[in-house]
């Protein structure tokens, strides 16, 4: 099994530990960017396939970098429907 796939594995599991690092590299296997929303931002972030027309927005967590556990399923369920993933 791949790097890859044990990113998607350990993510489809919904663990409590999941960083925001690990996140952003989720998004980017599928082709996503971190989109810039400038200095006024603050921990808003999104990310944004241009070759699907696609953008997620979440807020970076803090202080600690654990994702929340209904982001991780609101995610699950997002890129679930547009076929990125199957739960």
């Amino acid at each position: 099994m791949g790097t890859k796939e044990k990113l998607v594995d350990r993510f489809k599991s919904l663990p409590n530990d999941f960083t925001f690092e690990e996140l952003v590299r989720l998004f980017r296997l599928f082709g996503f960017e971190i989109g810039s929303k400038g200095k006024t931002s603050g921990s808003r972030m999104e990310f944004i396939n241009e070759e699907k027309n696609l953008s997620y927005g979440v807020h970076k967590p803090h202080p600690v970098n654990a994702v929340k556990s209904y982001v991780m399923k609101q995610v699950l369920e997002f890129l679930s429907e547009n076929n990125f993933i199957e739960k």
